[in-house]
């Protein structure tokens, strides 16, 4: 199975263009959307979810025509949206089930087994009688993906999912994520490059609702082989630095910026080459620099 996407535009009211024509096709596995704030990244997730309606366009999940047939598309999709809400006082378990009875799972004996199928497949059976109130981030994030997993889905959705969560929810996270990306289509969306070089075989760069980039990391990072330079500069050196060159990217190391340029040859005065990465990637697509 496959997602399709095929020509998608959406415009809104106050004149943002959020979708410019968008096609991707995303096979089984991890696939990353990276983009920054304002992207357009939501927006597409919406769409698939059925969630909002584009202006042109059509989207495929194998032989369901996503934007006509929705109900045959929501029976087969996991939705974990950037922000999602749940009855603070009940526990996780007795959540779970409710939400179990309303994806159709009528069945006592069978929801009670889902339930605890899923709790114990997110590391979350310990707490199944804690109220949702107390848990952490991290905790919040995995009952969100055990919900957006009632049902089997063939595709699931995950929008910004580690944002706020420290680094050791965030490793359980992404150990989570890896392993049901084994048998289903995932989408990854995030502004997190790290999110995208962590789980993801595959991935599409979105910036102003254009796909600028779509395939593996390791191909998008080869394309920048030999063209990355890095030079350590004082702070009061930096403007000086933005106006004769362009800066990819900078980061304080030891409290002096580190900076990284793009060019086909070393700029002298210092630079050294150094291995590109997927962030010098996504930094050189939506700045324009191919």
């Amino acid at each position: 199975m496959e997602l399709r996407i095929e020509g998608l535009s959406k415009s809104y009211p106050n004149g943002v263009r959020a979708l410019d024509n968008v096609s991707l096709t995303i096979l089984p596995g991890m696939y990353g959307l990276l983009g920054p704030n304002g992207a357009g990244k939501s927006t597409l997730m919406r769409t698939i979810a059925t969630l909002q309606e584009p202006d042109a366009g059509q989207i495929h999940l194998g032989d369901i025509d996503v934007l006509r047939q929705k109900q045959e598309l929501r029976k087969t999709l996991g939705y974990l949206p950037q922000e999602f809400g749940v009855y603070p006082r009940t526990s996780a378990q007795d959540m779970l089930s409710h939400l179990a009875l309303l994806k159709g799972i009528v069945d006592a004996r069978q929801r009670k087994s889902v339930v605890e199928a899923l709790l114990q497949r997110t590391n979350l059976w310990e707490h199944r009688k804690k109220a949702l109130t107390g848990f952490s981030g991290g905790m919040r994030q995995r009952f969100g993906i055990a919900q957006a997993l009632l049902g089997n889905p063939q595709l699931l959705i995950v929008d910004e999912p580690t944002a706020g969560l420290d680094p050791g929810e965030r490793n359980r996270f992404y150990g989570l994520l890896s392993d049901i990306g084994d048998s289903v289509i995932v989408i990854l969306s995030t502004h997190i490059v790290e999110d995208v070089m962590e789980l993801c075989t595959n991935m599409a760069i979105i910036h102003q609702g254009k796909v600028l980039f779509a395939g593996s990391p390791a191909d998008a990072v080869k394309g920048l082989d030999g063209r990355i330079w890095q030079k350590s500069i004082a702070k009061a050196e930096m403007k000086e630095y933005e106006q004769r060159y362009k800066i990819i990217s900078n980061k304080l190391i030891a409290g002096k910026p580190l900076i990284h340029v793009c060019a086909e040859q070393n700029p002298g005065e210092g630079f050294q080459p150094v291995n590109a990465d997927l962030e010098d990637v996504f930094f050189t697509r939506i700045g324009g620099i191919q």
